[in-house]
This record gives C-alpha cells, structure tokens and sequence, in this order.
C-alpha cells in the first residue's frame, strides 16, 4: 500500500468534556495517514487515480468544526467521512492532537492516534 500523509494541521474548534472548554475553545492538530494503490496515479501523473489532498483537508476542516466531547469521537467522525468519500482508501491512521489540555499541570498536548482498515471498518 501507498501513503498520502497530511501532517500538522492545525484548527481553532470548540471541543472538550467541559463546558468551559467548549465555551473558550482551543487549538488542536490532527495528522493523518491514508494508504491506497497510488500505481496507476503514478504511471499516469493523474489527479484523479489519487487521494486528493485538497479535498481531503477540507473533509477534516468540516469535521473539525462539529463540536465533540472526545478527540476519540472526532477521530472517528474523520475516519468515516474519509471511507465514505474516498472509495480507494483501504487503511487510515489519524492522530487527534488538543493543546495545553485541562489536566492541572504541564502537558503540551493530549493526544489520541486512531488505526482503521476498511475491510473490518463498519458503521455504527
């Protein structure tokens, strides 16, 4: 399998398990891994034989904006819109980043990594 990665992207959203911190909202990163057979795409330098990472982004950017109490539930929001628009993507690995998190001492990041494979994906 081949990989199409986007790496450190970062949102202003309004998630969290407490209302203040839905209130105040925060910035948190996500990183994502796709695998598909980008063969094709490469023989031929087409767009259209690949993940599109535009297109990918602004998925992610859409996710991010429906508010959530868990990274883990945006984590997997990701993971299903990203099977049910990209029919050539077989696995992905996502990572769920929330920054400076409410935990009463230092700590730069929470974090959450998701791995899913479509053959055992299923909807709930």
């Amino acid at each position: 399998m081949d990989i199409v990665s986007l790496e450190g992207l970062e949102f202003f959203a309004y998630h969290g398990y407490y209302q203040e911190e839905q209130k105040v909202g925060n910035k948190y990163a996500v990183d994502i891994k796709v695998s598909a057979d980008f063969h094709q795409a490469a023989q031929d330098d087409s767009l259209a034989e690949t993940v599109n990472y535009e297109l990918l982004y602004k998925v992610i950017e859409a996710e991010m904006k429906v508010r959530s109490r868990l990274l883990e539930n945006i984590g997997e929001r990701i993971v299903n819109v990203v099977f049910d628009t990209f029919e050539q993507i077989e696995k992905v690995e996502i990572s769920v980043s929330k920054f400076n998190p409410p935990i009463g001492g230092v700590c730069n990041r929470a974090k959450i990594t998701l791995k899913r494979d479509r053959k055992s994906w299923e909807r709930s």
